[in-house]
């Protein structure tokens, strides 16, 4: 094998942990929310903020790889990835955990633009560049699809930490790979970071969606939230304006005066946050609801991995044949015929019909977001393809992010309100039974067993009355959204 093979051998194992630490994580929620005694809140932020760190990271991480060469960019991504994953497996704390999970975005968005600079240098034939690209968007999308079942198949077998502990090892074999394979390449001193926006934009979109959680569930006074919002809203203004000034922006925002490539990114953001939220909400349902362990779990939602793992090379083909346009709202449209059909349909009692339409969901979710690539790609002027390509990547993360929180938020505000509690309750143990089903359980271990069943029973008809609230909600919104694209993609070659 010739050394530029090798070299992508050691680019696809330093992805795969990246990858799959996306979503690995949905069906270990309802064992970490026991575990570590996370409230509902906390366990949405364990699982979205390494998607929400990683969106604003990414860019000036990118830009350090052209500063110090893609290798040193590499190998301190792959370390702090690895200490990261080390911290994680042993943390005693929900927010011990979510600080890991801060360095793990870290690392990752390091890894990220280094893989990609790797294979852009190492191949220098097309034919040979393609075929290590398509390796590893595989690599990506198949990681990340089938993070779910990968994390029911650790926890079946081992202590929860082992999701994390099986990444030092990758990670201690592409350092000593790489310290040999990776060619070293010059840096450029004079490449702007830009970190000072990045910290911005990150602080600006934490501030949002911790005003959103907090707002939705009621858990601070509506003046505090409307200035928690407030601040987030104000320092995102601010990045905007910096953007528009800076002579080298870290976001080209002026791409965003082009209505298809609007199209495109709002494409991208909505199929992530389908896929995403609709996977953490399977995860909890099928374990504290129907009992399943997190394997079963995991197996029982392959349907829309499977589908969406493998609907490329029809999406690209659909592409071609019936147009950009086409797919993209048809894509829209079925992910949200899907998800009324899902919040309808009863996961025990119809598991064919609830896999038929898991696997619509997957493949239509996944045909959008190849629609939204090739919108985002053609509309774009050649000389700022990488700036849109840009965009793009955080359109994905920021999807992911918000998917856990926009579902989150939909699925506890719906459960608080539909939840009935049996009598006998103290003041403190209603609101720890009413904030989520994973506090339920909770409660439930410190309760005698007459009304510890009790309690499980009411929260458990909750959840169920919730998931179609969140489903019935989605999949409306889904239905606007396909008639906006119709519009918002129509005649492309007028839009200047």
């Amino acid at each position: 094998m010739s050394r530029q093979w090798l070299t992508l051998v050691v680019i696809v194992l330093v992805y795969i942990p990246v990858a799959i630490d996306a979503t690995v994580l949905h069906v270990a929620a309802p064992t970490l929310s026991v575990t570590l005694g996370a409230s509902g809140n906390q366990l949405l932020w364990i699982i979205d903020i390494y998607s929400l760190v990683m969106a604003g990271l990414v860019l000036p991480m990118g830009a350090l790889g052209d500063r110090i060469g893609y290798k040193r960019l590499l190998m301190l991504g792959s370390a702090l990835f690895g200490i990261a994953s080390l911290l994680a497996a042993f943390a005693h704390s929900a927010e011990w955990l979510i600080m890991t999970r801060v360095l793990l975005a870290g690392g990752a968005a390091m890894i990220l633009p280094a893989t990609l600079a790797g294979i852009r240098l190492t191949f220098t034939q097309v034919r040979e560049r393609n075929i290590a690209l398509g390796i590893w968007t595989a690599v990506g999308s198949g990681g990340a699809a089938f993070g779910p079942l990968i994390g029911g198949m650790v926890l079946a077998q081992f202590h929860w930490s082992a999701i994390f502990l099986i990444n030092v090892p990758i990670i201690l074999a592409v350092l000593l790979l790489g310290a040999y394979l990776l060619p070293r390449q010059p840096g450029r001193a004079e490449q702007p970071l830009n970190l000072p926006h990045a910290l911005l934009l990150i602080s600006a979109i934490l501030l949002l969606v911790y005003g959103i959680k907090t707002g939705m569930k009621g858990q601070l006074a509506g003046g505090l939230v409307l200035m928690i919002l407030g601040a987030g809203a104000g320092l995102l203004a601010i990045f905007i304006r910096l953007q528009l000034r800076t002579a080298q922006p870290m976001i080209d925002l002026r791409l965003f005066t082009h209505r298809i490539i609007v199209s495109g990114v709002v494409m991208a953001m909505t199929a992530m946050i389908a896929l995403v939220g609709f996977e953490l909400l399977m995860a909890q349902e099928l374990q504290f609801v129907h009992g399943m362990t997190p394997f079963a779990a995991g197996l029982f939602m392959l349907p829309v991995m499977v589908a969406s793992g493998f609907s490329g090379p029809v999406a690209g083909i659909l592409v071609s044949r019936l147009g950009l346009r086409c797919v993209a709202t048809g894509g829209m449209a079925l992910s949200a015929l899907s998800f009324l059909g899902l919040s309808m349909t009863s996961f025990s009692a119809q598991p064919v019909q609830a896999g038929c339409l898991m696997a619509l969901l997957g493949f239509s979710a996944a045909s959008a977001l190849l629609a939204s690539t090739a919108a985002i790609m053609a509309a774009a002027p050649q000389e700022k393809a990488a700036a849109a390509g840009a965009i793009e990547t955080m359109a994905y993360e920021l999807g992911a992010g918000l998917g856990i929180a926009l579902f989150g938020v939909i699925l506890s505000r719906s459960y608080a309100d539909s939840i009935s509690l049996p009598a006998g309750l103290t003041t403190a143990q209603a609101g720890q039974a009413t904030s989520s089903i994973a506090e339920a359980v909770q409660l439930s271990a410190t309760l005698d067993d007459g009304i510890a069943s009790s309690v499980i029973a009411a929260a458990r008809q909750a959840f169920i009355t919730s998931h179609s609230v969140a489903l019935s909600a989605a999949g409306g919104m889904l239905l606007l959204l396909a008639a906006a694209i119709w519009f918002g993609l129509a005649n492309p070659h007028r839009q200047k």
